[in-house]
């Protein structure tokens, strides 16, 4: 897709955000856009449900009766964006039908940035392969948001100059996240996953702030047969695959899976959210569905 062409398409989330910013606010994961109190509000009565861990063991042992610590309610929380860059992420697909795993990205971070502005809430955003390339700090507004949107514009298909490096450090990104980061915030991490030794930095970043892994995804199956030329988008080489063979198809899928199923372990050991997003679904629909099905505490992971 034409950088003019995604652009127009982008034009247009600020109204479909409206409906994903609303299913964001749903249910338990309202929770997260408000933002968790720090100051102390009042004490009340202990009532059923009540966390034990708010009991005001001072005020209960005077009054010989439990009370809950009360908190003022944050209403700002910052969302931090942490998107993919890398060679990868601009592949085509092998049919060069649909979007590229960075357009399907773009679309994505343009919708959740765009929900979080309806909401009154500061976006931050890094743009990341080998190192961290470039950083929006985290403020509010309409102007904010398009300064983010068009300079990950000027990333795709490449048209950006590039450092020598291939690759993406995903381990990079999330220690930059966790410095920048000084209360509890968002962070959506959206890129391929084609990285490795990440899990420590997103469990510490877990530990303090919630964490969502949006890995895009492409084509499960081949749709040519007959012998193929594949190109590894890191390094440019190289190979002849017999994608006619059943053998080999069956080896591919079952990568393919493979590959899915260690990445949602991973996820689920850090303790991170995790969803899966297909360069041929709708994005919008599909990540409205996922907020408003989201529950705190759960890991519900969909491919779509």
């Amino acid at each position: 897709m034409e950088a003019g062409d995604l652009l127009r398409n982008i034009i247009n989330l600020p109204v479909i955000s409206n409906s994903l910013a609303e299913e964001m606010l749903a249910g338990n994961f309202r929770s997260i856009f408000k933002g968790q109190g720090m100051e102390f509000d009042e004490a009340r009565h202990y009532q059923g449900g009540d966390d034990i861990r708010s009991i005001d063991w001072n005020a209960s042992a005077r009054f010989g009766y439990p009370f809950v610590k009360m908190y003022k309610e944050e209403r700002e929380l910052t969302i931090l964006i942490l998107l993919d860059i890398s060679p990868s992420m601009h592949r085509t697909s092998i049919a060069k039908q649909g979007l590229s795993p960075y357009e399907q990205a773009l679309i994505s971070a343009s919708l959740i940035a765009f929900s979080a502005e309806h909401t009154g809430q500061q976006i931050g955003a890094f743009f990341f392969d080998r190192d961290i390339e470039k950083v929006f700090p985290p403020r509010k507004g309409r102007k904010h948001v398009m300064s983010f949107v068009m300079a990950a514009l000027q990333y795709q298909n490449n048209v950006m100059p590039r450092r020598t490096h291939h690759g993406s450090n995903i381990a990079s990104a999330l220690t930059g996240a966790q410095r920048l980061l000084k209360k509890r915030s968002l962070v959506v991490v959206i890129s391929d996953f084609f990285s490795v030794n990440w899990e420590h930095e997103m469990g510490h970043l877990c530990r303090k702030h919630d964490c969502i892994a949006l890995r895009i995804s492409g084509l499960r199956e081949f749709p040519y047969s007959g012998l193929i030329t594949l190109e590894d988008p890191e390094t440019g080489v190289r190979i002849e695959a017999p994608a006619g063979l059943k053998s080999f198809s069956d080896s591919w899928m079952q990568w393919q899976n493979e590959r899915s199923t260690s990445w949602e372990s991973q996820c689920r050991r850090c303790g991170a959210s995790f969803f899966e997003l297909s360069t041929k679904a709708d994005a919008c629909s599909s990540l409205m569905k996922y907020f408003g099905s989201r529950t705190m505490g759960q890991y519900k992971h969909r491919r779509k």
